[in-house]
């Protein structure tokens, strides 16, 4: 097992977490919010923790939550990240628009790229980014050279992922922005005929697409890998697939993709996608688990 390990930067941060939160500073502002994965007590005061200048408060069940800030907000501000820009914006469902524990899932893909294009200077490598969200992985590939096909169900999704990619001086790279159901567009492209040398991918574990599609990941994720090894090229360079969805494990990932190692050779890594919290005075820190992952490359 591989765990992939975000370490705190210089706009990112995870200050402590614990009793279900954690408090995070992105930028100059800190933020606390619910994390369920925190099953420990926090190591900061509260009155440490009152200082955050946003605090998510959760609704009813099933309904939004909402921010309560200490201190005057912005509605969105920016953050470099892994050499990229990221527009932050805190929504009613407790997420800001980053996922900070990718941070190395987007280093290797751009080593990859970066490697094959080394290898072969003529070479237009294709990637797939299907649940695209804001654009991390799009946007990691598109700045190491590769054309990239950004896959989302949501429109506002999409709209983000673009101020991302202005943020980040990528608008004028060859993406393409898709408003589309992930199986439905993966299955046209097969029947069409196209082939992407990597794919990405971070199903959840129920969604809608753009036309009121149900996804269910126990129904809809073995259809989704069949038809994305279906438009794979001759000589693949990686597939990726992350998971949030609670009670599945990296192994089961890890099993699906068993058959690209059978047909193409190369390796599998699987594990947890993870956080590094910042030491406390005793020089002592933890790691707060958020994910799995499974890749091949």
């Amino acid at each position: 097992m591989t765990n992939i390990i975000t370490k705190p930067s210089k706009d990112y941060e995870l200050l402590d977490s614990g009793n279900g939160q954690k408090l995070e500073r992105f930028g100059g502002v800190v933020v606390a919010r619910p994390d369920p994965q925190a099953l420990w007590p926090k190591r900061l005061s509260e009155t440490e923790w009152s200082k955050a200048d946003a605090t998510f408060e959760k609704g009813d069940a099933g309904e939004k939550g909402s921010w309560k800030t200490r201190k005057t907000v912005p509605e969105k501000w920016d953050v470099s990240f892994d050499d990229l820009t990221f527009v932050i914006k805190p929504t009613p469902f407790k997420h800001v628009g980053i996922f900070p524990e990718q941070a190395e899932n987007w280093q290797w893909m751009k080593k990859q790229i970066t490697k094959a294009m080394k290898a072969d200077h003529k070479m237009e490598i294709n990637v797939l980014n299907l649940f695209g969200y804001t654009g991390g992985a799009t946007l990691a590939c598109a700045e190491a050279g590769a054309h990239v096909t950004h896959v989302d169900a949501s429109k506002a999704a999409i709209t983000w992922a673009n101020e991302n990619a202005t943020a980040s001086h990528l608008e004028s790279r060859p993406i393409r922005w898709i408003l589309e159901d992930a199986l439905a567009f993966v299955k046209k492209e097969a029947k069409r005929g196209k082939k992407y040398d990597a794919i990405v991918m971070d199903p959840p574990a129920f969604g809608r697409g753009s036309k009121g599609e149900v996804w269910k990941i126990e129904e809809k994720l073995l259809p989704l890998l069949e038809a994305c090894f279906a438009t794979l090229s001759d000589k693949p360079l990686f597939f990726i697939i992350n998971g949030y969805a609670a009670g599945y494990s990296s192994l089961a990932y890890e099993n699906n993709l068993k058959v690209l190692v059978e047909k193409y050779g190369g390796t599998l890594e699987s594990g947890e996608l993870a956080i590094l919290e910042s030491e406390n005075k005793a020089g002592e820190s933890r790691v707060l688990p958020c994910g799995i992952f499974s890749r091949w490359s």
